[in-house]
């Protein structure tokens, strides 16, 4: 059995067992059972009421986070050489197109979002056996395959983020930063959280939100009372 550390002791003293908060009281006492010297994630998981291997029941979808993630978000843009000068004003970190390719070709994955075109997709689909496995294939659906690449960057780098129900019915997502505002927390928990509703498959059954946990980096998991995030804030 692991042993647990004092600080781990200490956050867990504060917790009162079986107990399921209410979102503005979780992301308050978050920040109190948080002893990271860094500034850690704030995270949510939540377990739906689908089965993920049914194509009618996969949940999907991309959000923007009113206060953003709280992290740094280097993009690449792939595209054609008209597109580049918008793309590095609108903020991208990196932008061609061949040259990329081949780097990424070599191994190089430093970086967090790849957005790029659909007429230049051919080229792309081509990195799938590297990109695919690490989360960064371009999407249509997720809006990272689009001919607004300038639009797409700003959205990334003001918060905008994507999702997937992974094969055990449970979506994970970081929603900010421990140093945020408890009342920035749960705003962004609350629009992360209400895209997710709005997506409920409609041959799901039963109950749809099973359960929803918020921790940060190395803290316990809060419960969350999933019938309170269904009220109006």
């Amino acid at each position: 059995m692991t042993k647990l550390t004092k600080n781990r002791k200490l956050a867990l003293s504060k917790l009162e067992a079986d107990k399921q908060y209410r979102l503005a009281e979780a992301a308050a006492l978050l920040k109190d059972i948080t002893s990271t010297k860094f500034d850690a994630s704030v995270d949510l998981d939540i377990r739906l009421g689908v089965d993920p291997r049914k194509a009618n029941q996969m949940v999907r979808g991309v959000v923007t986070l009113p206060h953003g993630t709280g992290k740094v978000t280097r993009v690449l843009v792939l595209c054609t050489p008209d597109k580049e000068e918008a793309a590095r004003q609108a903020g991208a970190d990196y932008v061609g197109l061949d040259d990329f390719i081949e780097k990424i070709k070599g191994g190089w994955t430093d970086i967090d979002v790849i957005i790029t075109m659909p007429t230049v997709m051919a080229k792309v689909g081509a990195l799938g056996r590297v990109l695919g496995p690490r989360g960064l294939m371009p999407n249509p659906k997720s809006g990272t395959v689009t001919m607004d690449v300038d639009k797409a960057v700003k959205e990334v780098k003001q918060g905008k983020i994507d999702f997937k129900v992974d094969k055990f019915g449970i979506i994970h997502s970081s929603i900010g930063k421990v140093s945020f505002a408890p009342e920035q927390i749960v705003d962004n928990a609350h629009e992360f959280i209400n895209t997710i509703i709005k997506l409920k498959p409609s041959s799901a059954k039963g109950t749809y939100v099973k359960s929803i946990y918020i921790s940060s980096t190395m803290s316990p998991g809060l419960a969350i009372d999933t019938k309170s995030v269904a009220e109006a804030k």
